[in-house]
């Protein structure tokens, strides 16, 4: 995604947060006060997964820093389909990460 950005003119920081426990708390902070926008992405469900998580303590921590609100891509709130075409669209995919970078960029 961050690359398909590039293209589009759009520099984006791409943090892979390696443990969650402990949260590397600083490197957080970092990047929103470098960019004042986030999109959180994971694999997991949108609805109490660690996205939500780590937007609030992202809203917590940095408010004042945001430029936009924090977008979320996630999976859809359905269990995982068998079948490899239906998971494909029930999981995150660039595309979808492109959409939100850009909706908090032009926010």
């Amino acid at each position: 995604a961050a690359a398909a950005l590039a293209q589009e003119g759009v520099e984006a920081t791409v943090l892979d947060l390696r443990t969650l426990a402990p949260l590397d708390t600083p490197a957080i902070v970092e990047a929103v006060s470098e960019t004042g926008r986030v999109v959180v992405v994971e694999e997991g469900w949108l609805t109490g997964g660690v996205g939500a998580e780590l937007s609030a303590r992202i809203t917590e921590a940095c408010f004042d820093q945001l430029q936009a609100p924090v977008r979320r891509v996630a999976a859809a709130d359905v269990p995982v389909p068998c079948a490899h075409s239906l998971e494909q669209a029930a999981t995150p995919n660039w595309e979808a990460i492109g959409r939100a970078a850009l909706e908090v960029v032009a926010y």
